[in-house]
């Protein structure tokens, strides 16, 4: 028989592939989640498509775009939660967002300042004494300036180090903040784009980084991104700007 956990996921961000496998397992060990999206059908799609864990699973409205509705959906939730996922995330082409602000407004809000805003509202919250981790979904591309995709990456780099400056914060009350820095996935964010198809990882296997996250802060799923993930860190900026 399942044991059924009384712990708490909330999935910010529910909708994106990485986010729907997260789910999957955090549900298959127990857990009730919470999963917050403004697509909330596609969501109660996912619902239907995994059925035998329909009561584990809450379905809730969240705009990481609307900055001003974020504490009210955090006080309104029906439980506080003890795991927090920010998995939200949008991407547009570099040359687009060069020529369009829009695009880049729209990759700030929903990749860091929508993150700050509702999690400052969760790590702020010393009542709730569940709260025991936060983790975010980050990427490679903000762990060095490259003029194929610099805007998104600068909102993934400040994303990142936001989250190293909230793991210091909440250290004391033993809350555990990880971020996980992720190369290419096989997902609809990145259709469309020519990438290494032997660096690509599948939803799942990203996944069980997530649900697995131990007490280290920086998490780079596979061993070939962590290669590439350390060079990137020493590589001379003249290599840098050779880079595509």
């Amino acid at each position: 028989m399942k044991t059924i956990s009384k712990k708490i996921v909330l999935v910010l961000g529910a909708n994106s592939d990485v986010a729907k496998e997260c789910m999957k397992q955090y549900l298959s060990k127990g857990f009730h989640v919470i999963a917050a999206s403004r697509n909330t059908e596609e969501l109660k799609n996912f619902v239907t498509q995994n059925q035998e864990f329909s009561t584990q699973i809450e379905v809730v409205y969240f705009d990481a775009a609307d900055f001003d509705s974020h504490q009210k959906f955090y006080d309104e939730l029906s439980e506080k939660p003890h795991i927090v996922l920010y998995a939200a995330g949008f991407l547009v082409d570099n040359q687009e967002a060069l020529k369009n602000f829009e695009g880049t407004f729209q990759m700030m809000k929903a990749n860091y300042i929508g993150a700050v805003s509702i999690l400052n509202s969760i790590a702020t919250d010393k009542t709730n004494k569940n709260l025991e981790r936060i983790i975010g979904l980050s990427s490679l591309s903000g762990v060095r300036g490259r003029k194929s995709n610099f805007i998104y990456g600068s909102t993934k780099a400040a994303f990142t180090q936001y989250l190293a400056g909230l793991r210091q914060e909440l250290a004391e009350r033993k809350i555990i903040v990880n971020v996980l820095v992720i190369g290419y996935i096989n997902t609809k964010i990145n259709e469309g784009l020519e990438l290494n198809q032997s660096l690509i990882m599948e939803p799942d296997y990203v996944a069980k980084f997530v649900v697995n996250a131990g007490n280290s802060f920086t998490i780079v799923p596979n061993w070939k991104w962590k290669i590439i993930y350390f060079i990137l860190k020493i590589l001379p900026e003249s290599l840098v700007a050779k880079l595509p």
